[in-house]
């Protein structure tokens, strides 16, 4: 086999397009269309006269944070503080899902409306819950979908409500950053931050941007831990299907399968958030997100259109990288163990396997077509991170890949016999940084 053909497992043609296109859009952005496009220069979004007429430009005076939380004491407080220092007093809204611990007495010690849910509805339960109590769909014309451990980067609403300036775009996604705190972090902590940072960096930038160019718009999530959606298309979604484990890949299938308009990216709508800082987390987080995954096709299914074939090649291809990284540590050891000991070449069944597999794959065909383009992806999000501890665990990123794979498989199935409540566990939470100064917009509003 060669080694290029271990690429296309690894990176995929889904990347290799995506990313093509997304070139195609940086060009047309910046060089052909820049000044006649809604979507080609962010700037910023100041407050309007909160008297006038509620037409136009979608401004901050317009747009509704809504924070679903369960018992996130340990980061409510910062996050809380944090948004209130980008949008009006008033703005800021919790809904505390089941909560056992102080939850609701800290948001209400911020400033924010705080309502709690009758029991633990889960997370879409509980902001469909509080979307009508609130009344956001009548007051607001967006709404912020923000997880409490999420902190929004100063010039998110900068780079984000002008997307709104092309009525076509009803949801803009955040851009994920990961919360890098090597001081408070384990080791493995560190590993699974860093794990997750590749895959945020190189996924947004080689998919999503692409995938939301305004030409051809087809992504498959836009995330609910930092994304606005227009409340108008609200009452059009069916927020929280009977069965599903998580609420976010709904809601964008959702948005496409009724047409209801596109999505809208930018880099620069950047917010960081908590990801898993033991194993036992990751592991729960993450088969929890693919098995919701899973669970939005099994219910939505593929249909003859754009963003179907998109999807299409997007599960196509998690499904043969998963089954390539799977075999991977088998492969491994077949070829290794004759090299180190060669007498073992010779059992009876191992001297067949190896030949049969040596036929195929070599050492050097792993080493060039899997290892090589995994530890240059680690070399590139070093980089442009400005995180050079990153590269101490360049060993480790394939086997976190392996379990990837593991969990994606092991989900596929479940999909289709699991019915989940929707209830959730949050994470560890870290104790983040804090956000210092008051509001700047608090007496605007």
């Amino acid at each position: 086999m060669f080694p290029w053909l271990l690429l296309v497992f690894v990176f995929g043609l889904n990347f290799t397009l995506w990313g093509l296109i997304g070139l195609l859009r940086l060009i047309d952005d910046r060089f052909v269309r820049r000044h006649d496009r809604p979507d080609a220069a962010p700037g910023p979004r100041l407050l309007r006269d909160p008297d006038a007429p509620r037409t136009g430009p979608i401004g901050l005076e317009d747009v509704a944070v809504l924070m679903p939380a369960h018992n996130e004491s340990v980061v409510l407080a910062a996050s809380i503080t944090a948004v209130q220092r980008l949008v009006p007093a008033g703005a800021v809204h919790v809904v505390s899902d089941g909560s056992t611990d102080d939850t609701v007495a800290i948001a209400r010690r911020c400033g924010a409306r705080v309502l709690a849910t009758p029991g633990n509805l889960g997370k879409a339960g509980a902001l469909q819950y509080a979307m009508r109590r609130f009344g956001l769909v009548r007051r607001y014309r967006a709404v912020l979908l923000l997880d409490a451990d999420t902190q929004l980067d100063d010039g998110y609403f900068d780079a984000a409500l002008p997307l709104f300036d092309d009525p076509a775009v009803v949801a803009v996604a955040g851009c994920a950053r990961t919360h890098w705190s090597p001081d408070t972090m384990s080791h493995t902590g560190q590993l699974i931050v860093a794990h997750r940072e590749r895959i945020y960096t190189m996924t947004q930038r080689l998919l999503k941007y692409g995938q939301t160019w305004r030409s051809l718009n087809a992504t498959h999530i836009v995330p609910g831990f930092a994304s606005l959606y227009r409340t108008e298309i609200l009452p059009r979604i069916e927020m929280n299907p009977a069965g599903l484990v998580i609420e976010d890949f709904n809601m964008t299938f959702e948005v496409y399968r009724r047409r209801l308009g596109r999505v809208g990216f930018r880099l620069g709508a950047a917010a960081t958030t908590q990801d898993p800082g033991t194993f036992r987390d990751y592991l729960k987080q993450t088969t929890r997100w693919s098995l919701g995954l899973w669970q939005t096709v099994r219910r939505h299914g593929l249909r003859p259109n754009l963003f179907s074939v998109s999807l299409g090649l997007t599960l196509l291809e998690l499904v043969s990288s998963s089954l390539l990284f799977l075999l991977l540590p088998l492969l491994f050891v077949v070829l290794v163990v004759p090299e180190l000991a060669p007498a073992a070449a010779s059992l009876p069944g191992l001297s067949t396997v190896y030949a049969t597999v040596h036929s195929y794959v070599r050492l050097e065909t792993l080493a060039v077509g899997v290892l090589l383009p995994d530890y240059l992806t680690t070399l590139l999000v070093a980089a442009l991170q400005r995180r050079p501890k990153y590269l101490l665990f360049l060993p480790f990123f394939v086997l976190l890949r392996v379990v990837d794979a593991a969990i994606t498989l092991y989900t596929l199935p479940r999909a289709f016999v699991a019915r989940s409540t929707g209830r959730w566990v949050s994470p560890t939470r870290r104790p983040p940084e804090p956000v210092d100064g008051p509001s700047t917009l608090d007496t605007a509003s």
